[in-house]
């Protein structure tokens, strides 16, 4: 099957989505209060979906496995969210962002899905300030914006160094107001652990309980997957440590396409890891490097204290390398870069893995008030943890694992291969190629909530209306409910000595050191033979406590670590296949001779979408061929 149905509406780019709103079928609102959706996730992307889909009159069930859906972790977003209002008079516009997202995921994304995304960002911020999101505004009232990595514009509107937070916070006022009006019922501290299909469709999900250990059955006329992305893959992340791909990975072996698995991003600016017993990193805002300089020592070795090496001995290797855009290169490029001088012996810090962030010229420029207006809260965070004052001395940052642009596989209109199953949100793979720029995230959550889910799903559910009530009492939902228990049970009846955190924490290290930043043939190869040896050990030696009609954590961890040993082996096979360098997949085998990702447009200017085989057999690659009508694939170039 190399011919996907993608539904993009024909005509020219800017009138795409105009053109399918005019087009699309509607269902009366008497009719709405027939239909149950459910949205499993409660970030940014599942939070304005549900609240969305509640307020057309959609009857929804809305699950996290958090205790309140304000605890999704779209509230760790720091620095900003992207629209293209053109309020600085700099030359912005929607065919700007557009073309920016497009350049800076290296050609690798749909460009009608790109479009619409840049053509409903104005929509999302002004919705947002009417919710009261207390976006940052200048002397005049008027809302404040900063720039970000990869633009050239200020297109990016912020809430200090919290705005995922306070995104999050309206997206929860109007999800609350739909709870309170009975259109949304919340499922908290519940786990989706599998995707229930009748004749084809999704209709529904079997979740756990994780306070009393109960599977329970619930039917729907579609299923939504707002679940996130996978960074945590590599244990270290700037991810919340639960964090996971296991409701898109059931959804992938019920016949769900999986995109672009190998594309992951790395965050150039991440607090270095301080000791091996972390968890977790934590991120510090690519808004940073607004003010922020990024430099190391010019001397390889150099272990003089930052603030004791001169001027003239520093090597402001961004602004050297890339002048048109300096410390603002898109994350895949910092983040390289950044490897590429601790590889070389400058890095800093004990580790030697570590390059400085420093604010000292800002605050000799602008006043260290305007600094910490701006950044405060980031800087007390970067102090508690380090001890160390960024105002005083610089930052010491190392990149980290944190978002994925790779993602279940959805046509125009947000719906999976499977009819019913949509994703939305970081859970899809549509709208950011091979890197994503930052502070787009928010934006493309919100947009896929709020502006695009609930008038697409209107077209699918149109036929549906005549199916009653979904009943889970039929042999599909028992069947699953069934599995589900079976695979419980296989987890707990291991018995051995190993816990499920120190099987992630070694896959995360052969993840990290085989298919990170870098990457080439014979250290993928290497990587899944140690994935394949690190399953077999964890299916003979886990260690689970307990049972699962109980609250059992250690047992949500191996479910968990369980699906990424699988999914590994899908990220390495697809990260193999692409035998390119483009945006965050840099394979040292296709790199020009200044070491700049070389892609290969005559054979990879495709969508790799995943089809599930069966357990231990290789997955079969569909193509999704790339076709660009308005912008020209280019080299891309920061310089």
């Amino acid at each position: 099957m190399e011919a996907f149905n993608t539904k993009i509406p024909d005509g020219p780019l800017f009138q795409k989505w105009t053109k399918y709103k005019s087009s699309v079928r509607l269902i009366n609102p008497a009719n709405r209060k027939k239909i149950e959706i459910i949205v499993v996730g409660t970030g940014l992307s599942g939070a304005s979906a549900a609240s969305a889909l509640g307020e057309l009159g959609y009857r929804v069930k809305s699950f996290c496995y958090q205790d309140s859906p304000r605890r999704a972790h779209s509230v760790a977003a720091q620095g900003g969210i992207n629209a293209a209002k053109n309020y600085r008079n700099d030359g912005d516009s929607v065919f700007r962002l557009f073309y920016d997202m497009i350049k800076g995921g290296d050609f690798r994304a749909r460009e009608a899905n790109v479009y619409r995304a840049a053509e409903v960002s104005n929509q999302v911020i002004d919705h947002f300030t009417a919710l009261g999101v207390p976006f940052a505004r200048d002397y005049g009232g008027t809302l404040d914006t900063r720039s970000f990595g990869g633009v050239q514009v200020s297109r990016t509107f912020y809430s200090k160094g919290q705005t995922g937070q306070q995104c999050l916070l309206g997206a929860y006022s109007s999800l609350n107001r739909q709870i309170s009006r009975g259109n949304v019922i919340m499922y908290p501290r519940r786990e989706v652990l599998d995707l229930v299909l009748v004749e084809g469709k999704a209709r529904g999900v079997i979740a756990r309980n994780l306070i009393t250990g109960e599977t329970e059955r619930h039917g729907a006329h579609a299923v939504v997957l707002a679940t996130g992305g996978y960074g945590t893959i590599y244990y270290l992340s700037t991810l919340a440590i639960n964090s996971n791909a296991s409701a898109a990975w059931k959804a992938y072996k019920k016949g769900a396409f999986f995109a672009n698995p190998s594309f992951i991003q790395i965050h150039p600016t991440s607090i270095p890891q301080l000791n091996k017993f972390q968890s977790k990193l934590t991120l510090m805002s690519e808004s940073l490097r607004n003010d922020g300089r990024i430099w190391v020592p010019a001397k390889k070795g150099d272990k003089r204290l930052a603030n004791d090496i001169p001027e003239e001995e520093r090597d402001y290797y961004l602004e050297r390398r890339y002048p048109a855009f300096g410390n603002l290169v898109p994350r895949d490029v910092a983040s390289r870069a950044a490897k590429e001088r601790c590889d070389a012996g400058y890095g800093v810090g004990d580790t030697g893995l570590a390059v400085y962030l420093d604010f000292r010229d800002a605050i000799k420029a602008r006043g260290i008030k305007t600094i910490q207006d701006r950044y405060g809260n980031l800087f007390d965070m970067y102090k508690t943890i380090t001890g160390i004052n960024p105002c005083e001395e610089p930052m010491r940052i190392y990149p980290a694992g944190h978002y994925t642009m790779g993602g279940l596989w959805v046509d125009y209109e947000l719906m999976t291969n499977i009819p019913g199953l949509y994703a939305i949100g970081e859970a899809n793979f549509s709208d950011h190629g091979a890197n994503r720029l930052g502070a787009s995230s928010l934006m493309q959550a919100a947009g896929d909530g709020y502006f695009i889910l609930p008038i697409t799903i209107g077209n699918y559910l149109v036929d549906e209306i005549k199916e009653l009530l979904i009943s889970t009492d039929s042999k599909e939902f028992a069947d699953a409910e069934k599995e589900v228990i079976g695979r419980l049970e296989k987890l707990l009846m291991i018995k051995g000595k190993q816990t499920a955190s120190s099987f992630h924490k070694r896959l995360g290290e052969i993840m990290w050191n085989y298919c990170g930043m870098i990457r080439n043939k014979k250290g993928l190869e290497k990587g899944l033979s140690l994935v394949r040896d690190l399953k077999d050990e964890f299916w003979k030696d886990l260690n689970v406590p307990g049972t699962y009609k109980e609250l059992n954590m250690e047992l949500e961890k191996a479910g968990r670590v369980a699906d990424y040993l699988d999914f590994a082996q899908l990220l390495i096979t697809d990260a193999l296949r692409r035998n390119e360098s483009c945006g965050a997949h840099f394979r040292e085998e296709y790199q020009t001779s200044e070491g700049e990702a070389l892609r290969n447009d005559e054979e990879y200017a495709y969508v790799a979408a995943w089809e599930y085989a069966g357990e231990d057999k290789e997955p079969v690659l569909h193509r999704e061929y790339l076709k660009y009508e308005e912008v020209e694939p280019k080299v891309r170039s920061y310089k």
